[in-house]
């Protein structure tokens, strides 16, 4: 993979680890006088540090409420305070991605703008559930990690880091131990150009699992554009022209004829039920830098249901960042851990503006890699943020109700309806399982997960409703 690249990572390590090791925080309260500020990478990067066990030296720097760092208590291991390269976004891997983190994982950063540090702040660790389906070319390519979730943190540039093992956990989890080759990850989305964020608020056949579109040789860049950049686009033609960085809303009666005239296989009994197609921010439209992902895209054969998600990197974000966050997210998702691209098929900030996820066309059936074992005849929306215990914005649950009736309408699937997948393992059903479904369900439905989010599942109910309603169903 490209952007997996162990010089480019080895070179960020090198450079940190000649940091000093173990920094008091006055020391890192604000960045030094008279060094200039690091200037943000165009095309982001990221920053992969090893972490080393924590002993009772570390004991010296503030501590973390519920976590020991005994040697005779579980594994911890960590980093001591440091200055960093800027970044945005943190997560932590592992290299055996069937290994999974018992414990909790914390840390805190410094502001670039303040010169402050924040307080200790939790990272999800149950996150094998987004992940391609075992089995698949995707899973299988040697290159995928175990992996946290990723926490969206803001323009930072220190580090303090924290992972104990579970107390009291049974023989089978190693005596409390930690997975091997643990680093943590800091990310840069780097800058692009402005998208239009719209605040609602302020009334503004089966799985194939080989790449397609590996040749270009069709393809035609236009200036400016890279070809990977024109593969990404040309995908959505004729929904929108190349080198397009939204696909426009249409209202019912022009999204049927539009549909019909780029697929003339539409049913007619799909005709009449294909909702308003909703605003798309495209791939161009968010910056993602195509040189990361692999080359052509994956398909499956149909959409039969679609998997609703929460990111769990947090809601400490403005609308206008959500398309850094997402540009971390995908960066996070490919050279952290491994994946082809990023694994969802969209993404739903909290003022409601939709945006093209995993390549391959908006309108098609991209096999992603966003729900363990369901991921082949299905789609995987994000709504960005956590909401656990935090409710969804109204303008996020709207948007997901629009996106799922336009697309589901494509594929003639009545939102309120049940439809059945065949699992492709995971931690509920077993492989080859036929199990019952939601045409909307949420994550939690295919995999025994909290995501995504209590709050947000509350809301896949009244979703149904509004989702068919846009489609004009009875």
């Amino acid at each position: 993979m490209r952007g997996f690249l162990a010089s480019s990572i080895g070179v960020a390590t090198a450079a940190a680890l000649a940091l000093p090791l173990a920094l008091s925080t006055p020391a890192l309260a604000a960045p030094s006088q008279g060094a200039a500020a690091a200037p943000v990478a165009p095309a982001g990067s990221t920053q992969s540090l090893p972490l080393g066990p924590l002993g009772p030296a570390a004991d010296r720097s503030p501590g973390v409420p519920g976590m020991s760092t005994s040697p005779r208590l579980p594994e911890t291991r960590g980093l001591a305070p440091r200055e960093v390269k800027r970044f945005s976004l943190v997560g932590v891997v592992w290299d055996d991605a069937s290994t999974e983190l018992f414990g909790r994982v914390q840390v805190r950063t410094r502001a670039v703008a303040t010169g402050a540090w924040s307080d200790w702040q939790d990272i999800e660790t149950h996150n094998g559930e987004h992940a391609p389906d075992l089995g698949t070319q995707e899973s299988g390519s040697g290159r995928v990690r175990g992996s946290t979730a990723p926490l969206w943190v803001g323009d930072s540039d220190g580090v303090e880091v924290r992972v104990q093992a579970e107390a009291g956990a049974p023989a089978t989890r190693a005596g409390a131990r930690l997975p091997s080759g643990m680093r943590i990850e800091l990310v840069d989305p780097g800058a692009s150009d402005p998208v239009t964020v719209v605040d609602a608020k302020n009334g503004a056949g089966g799985a194939a699992d080989e790449p397609e579109g590996d040749d270009k040789g069709d393809v035609v860049a236009l200036p400016g554009m890279t070809m990977e950049m024109a593969e990404s686009s040309s995908a959505n033609v004729p929904l929108a022209g190349l080198g397009a960085k939204e696909i426009t809303a249409l209202n019912k009666a022009d999204t049927t004829a539009d549909a019909v005239a780029a697929d003339g296989s539409l049913t007619a009994a799909a005709r009449p039920y294909i909702g308003p197609r909703p605003r798309i921010v495209t791939r161009l439209g968010w910056g993602a830098d195509e040189s990361l992902r692999e080359s052509g895209f994956v398909y499956t054969g149909t959409v039969k249901a679609a998997f609703v998600h929460h990111s769990a990197s947090g809601n400490n974000y403005a609308c206008k960042d959500a398309p850094a966050v997402l540009r971390s997210l995908y960066r996070y998702h490919v050279v952290s851990s491994g994946w082809r691209d990023l694994g969802y098929n969209f993404a739903v900030d909290k003022c409601g503006t939709v945006y093209e996820g995993r390549a391959g066309g908006v309108a098609k059936a991209v096999l992603g890699a966003h729900t363990m074992g369901f991921n082949t005849d299905s789609m995987g929306v994000a709504v960005l943020g956590t909401y656990t215990s935090t409710k969804p914005p109204a303008a996020a649950v709207k948007a997901v109700a629009q996106l799922t009736a336009w697309k589901l309408g494509l594929f003639n699937r009545d939102p309120r309806a049940t439809t059945t997948l065949k699992s492709g393992g995971g931690n509920r059903f077993k492989k080859g399982t036929n199990v019952k479904l939601n045409v909307i369900s949420g994550h939690r439905d295919g995999f025994a997960t909290e995501c995504p989010g209590k709050l947000l599942y509350a809301q896949l109910p009244p979703t149904r409703t509004t989702s068919a309603k846009l489609q004009g169903r009875p």
